[in-house]
């Protein structure tokens, strides 16, 4: 129910949500065989979102996977009629070109979110690229992870194989690196007075 998510999520002091058009059985944005719901019930999903809303500054984005499905004109169209039901943000997901994101902005005439993931549909553009392009937010959401994921089957490759981490003590943060950027030192001061 998305009237009581978002009474949930305000009363959580949550500052937004975003709203997706996939059916139920979502599939991941940058992967085939996506389906969505028509664009009346995604209007009718954010209609409910922002009826629910008591706090005005609590953000509500729409979020569409159409182009994989239905194309652009149809994944524009749908974004400005969210942006008429009360969305705030669009977040279009899945673009492959620069031009795509202008086009939106250009329609919704409200922030316009990329989805910035490696190895997916989405070319690496720059954050001035996009900016050029209308975007307003960009969202980075497995860069470190994937980052760090790498670095751990590396760290255990090297236990295992070795028995020690010894060959990769140059990849890790020192102890000292990760004190100062806690600001530990400072805390353990205030434990000794």
């Amino acid at each position: 129910n998305i009237a009581r998510a978002i009474k949930s999520l305000e009363k959580a002091g949550a500052a937004a949500v975003h709203i997706e058009d996939q059916v139920q059985q979502k599939r991941c944005g940058h992967r085939p065989n996506k389906a969505i719901v028509s664009q009346e019930e995604m209007v009718d999903r954010v209609k409910a979102a922002t009826d629910a809303r008591k706090d005005d500054s609590f953000v509500i984005m729409a979020r569409t996977d159409a182009l994989a499905v239905e194309g652009l004109d149809s994944a524009i169209a749908r974004c400005v009629a969210c942006v008429e039901a009360g969305a705030d943000m669009i977040f279009p997901e899945a673009m492959t070109d620069l031009a795509m994101y202008k086009q939106f902005a250009e329609a919704v005439g409200v922030p316009v979110l990329a989805n910035i993931t490696e190895f997916g549909s989405t070319p690496l553009f720059t954050t001035q690229e996009l900016g050029e392009n209308g975007v307003s937010l960009v969202l980075y959401p497995l860069s470190a992870f994937r980052a760090m994921s790498q670095a751990a089957l590396e760290v255990y490759g090297a236990i295992r194989r070795d028995g020690t981490q010894q060959t990769v003590l140059d990849k890790m943060q020192t102890r000292m690196q990760l004190y100062d950027h806690l600001g530990y030192h400072e805390y353990e001061k205030k434990l000794d007075q």
